[in-house]
């Protein structure tokens, strides 16, 4: 049988674009401040996992060998997830099985991003996963394929533009909170601000598309026995799911990630739990652009299809809610910054840190026992999902 995995300690650096340091570098910083929480050296881990996307950004091949010993791996048993922007979320299932298994009772997760190496910008690494036969001779980039989902799933349930615009509005605002937030993204934002920035690829306005960003995070994880040795007040992982679909985006209907319904019901039947909508008191959905924020929110089961939108103009997903369940209330990657492997792991922290009671000016007003954070990645096809509880 499986032994219980709790969370003991996280740390995250500032979020920003063009960071002085290096991958390896921001790598230590946030591990350092995780192993400073959980008030525990590097010598008491038994393993690393690591999380960092294309080796293209960085600019550096093999870059999780080469960022290994900023993030604690030296002579210790280490290994990289990379599923996108899944990333961040698999990375702690990963150590979750390492340290579930029996095979590790302390596990050091680290998750860093250093996009604004990438030359000319991102986009020309991530013109490399489409088919090189059938989709790439288009010209296809990320913004172009995710304005064809976003207008799929409006014109399926008949979602305003303006509703759209609210989650950038609710987020941004969240995030002028988050003390780690990148410089210039969060703020207080009308829908007509929103709807008045740059059309990217319509219907994807500006300010409804998380940045480029840098940073790390990292969380340690351990056993029961050693939990229980370590704290009074250990944080759970009660379950984890995740589910990749085809690659072949064109050949599904994009109006609804199922993947990402596997994969939570995959964490919900390991939780136990039988009515996400009351189970769950707090989620952290990935929401690199505003309505997958609202795309997730149903994929996770939280509202039915085409609801969550209705839900979002009745104050339903807000921070402070007293009965509906707050959604991002970090300010999500809309209103903290998108460092893609790291951004995952920075919605783990924080529904770590709701459920401790220790969220500042973030803390949501409801009671909280459990919380979910989701990811999403590769080719809109990943879903990653973990959920927490005190």
């Amino acid at each position: 049988m499986a032994q219980k995995v709790a969370i003991l300690g996280a740390g995250m650096t500032k979020f920003m674009r063009r960071a002085k340091e290096q991958g390896k570098e921001l790598a230590f910083e946030a591990a350092k401040m995780a192993l400073l929480d959980a008030k525990m050296d590097i010598s008491e881990i038994d393993c690393v996992v690591m999380a960092t996307a294309p080796d293209a950004f960085d600019g550096v091949h093999m870059k999780g060998d080469w960022i290994s010993d900023g993030a604690g791996a030296k002579r210790k048993p280490y290994m990289r997830s990379y599923v996108g922007g899944g990333s961040g979320v698999f990375s702690i299932i990963h150590g979750f099985y390492l340290v579930a298994s029996g095979m590790f009772d302390t596990c050091l997760v680290v998750a860093e991003e250093k996009m604004s190496s990438c030359m000319p910008h991102p986009q020309g690494a991530f013109n490399t996963i489409y088919d090189q036969f059938l989709e790439r001779p288009l010209g296809v980039n990320l913004l172009w394929i995710f304005s064809l989902e976003m207008m799929r799933y409006m014109k399926v349930h008949k979602i305003p533009l303006e509703t759209i615009a609210l989650v950038s509005v609710k987020n941004k605002k969240n995030g002028m909170d988050h003390p780690c937030a990148q410089k210039g993204i969060a703020g207080e934002y009308t829908v007509k601000d929103i709807l008045d920035s740059e059309v990217i690829a319509y219907p994807v306005y500006r300010l409804m598309v998380s940045p480029i960003t840098d940073a790390a995070c990292a969380i340690v994880i351990a056993s029961e026995h050693e939990a229980k040795k370590r704290t009074d007040k250990p944080i759970w992982i009660e379950g984890v799911g995740w589910c990749l679909d085809t690659s072949y985006w064109t050949n599904r209907d994009l109006y609804y990630p199922r993947y990402v319904e596997y994969a939570a019901r995959m964490a919900y039947d390991m939780a136990g739990i039988k009515d996400p909508r009351k189970e769950i008191h707090v989620v952290e959905p990935y929401d690199p652009f505003a309505y997958k924020e609202l795309h997730h929110l149903e994929g996770l089961l939280l509202a039915d299809k085409g609801e969550a939108p209705k839900l979002l103009e009745k104050g339903f997903w807000n921070r402070d809610t007293e009965n509906g369940i707050p959604s991002s209330p970090s300010g999500g990657l809309l209103g903290v910054g998108n460092p893609i492997a790291a951004a995952g792991l920075m919605k783990v922290i924080e529904i770590y840190l709701q459920l401790k009671g220790e969220a500042g000016k973030r803390q949501v007003k409801r009671e909280v026992k459990r919380g979910l954070a989701q990811a999403w990645g590769d080719l809109m096809q990943v879903g990653t999902v973990v959920i927490l509880s005190k």
